[in-house]
């Protein structure tokens, strides 16, 4: 961009840009848990000889299935769990982090062993009230003979109760600038030309950098040190009401999709 008719021409291609993020992504926004795509990959979990392990955490978890805290590390969130045998089909799960319990769970798979159903209170992210919700995962493989119920292959397939707090945020754009506020106490505000900018409140994430693709999508990426963990584009819809947001995880290799409503 060394000549000045080129950085004219970029400044008039971006105000118009800018202008219809103003109008269209600011304000409060809701996903609709009736409209999400969960991610394909399933979840693979093994309980067996004492041992829990969960494989497809990011660093896979493993530890004593004892009752009692047992250390993990390469969590941001937590930095120890205890998971309780309730049965052959149900665990409990605390996590803590420097002492403190972050959340709990109960996970109990169905009588015929094809359905997990998971319910969990999580305060690991929020500087406000817990994230609460419940959930199902259906069964893709099972776990070797002589396991709990709860081992194997599960993909998600439903999510229900789920708080707001976890769902809702608010995008307010200033000239060149776009502030996002959560209720769970995250909020950042970064340029729109994908400057990196401090994301705060979050433990397992450092920063953010958004900017825009095209006309009507913002895509966001966020970083953990110098990599990458998630990549969302956020594209508002014709109605200028509702936006498809489109979320992919790095950290665990998964795609998911929800549809957002203004407020």
């Amino acid at each position: 961009m060394k000549k000045l008719f080129l950085i004219a021409l970029l400044m008039f291609l971006l105000t118009p840009v800018l202008a219809l993020a103003q109008n269209g992504f600011d304000g409060t926004w809701k996903i609709d848990m009736n409209k999400v795509e969960f991610p394909k990959k399933p979840d693979e979990y093994l309980l067996q000889n004492g041992m829990y392990e969960c494989k497809t955490c990011a660093p896979p978890v493993k530890v004593k299935a004892d009752g009692q805290d047992q250390t993990v590390t390469g969590h941001p969130y937590y930095d120890s769990a205890a998971i309780k045998v309730v049965s052959d089909h149900a665990i409990e799960e605390t996590d803590k982090k420097n002492g403190k319990t972050v959340a709990t769970s109960k996970t109990t798979v169905s009588p015929d062993g094809n359905t997990l159903m998971f319910e969990f209170s999580d305060s690991s992210n929020t500087n406000a009230a817990p994230v609460i919700g419940k959930g199902e995962e259906t069964r893709v493989a099972k776990g070797p003979a002589g396991s709990n119920a709860i081992s194997g292959s599960w993909r998600m397939a439903k999510m229900e109760n789920l708080s707001d707090n976890a769902i809702t945020w608010t995008y307010k754009v200033n000239g060149n600038d776009l502030t996002m506020t959560a209720p769970t106490g995250q909020s950042y505000t970064a340029k729109l030309d994908g400057t990196a900018a401090p994301y705060k409140g979050d433990p397992g994430t450092d920063s953010v950098s958004v900017k825009m693709m095209g006309k009507n999508t913002l895509e966001e990426t966020d970083k953990r040190g110098d990599k990458v963990i998630s990549v969302a584009k956020t594209t508002l819809q014709p109605d200028g009401k509702t936006a498809k947001i489109e979320v992919e995880d790095k950290l665990h290799g998964t795609t998911s999709q929800f549809v957002a409503a203004k407020q």
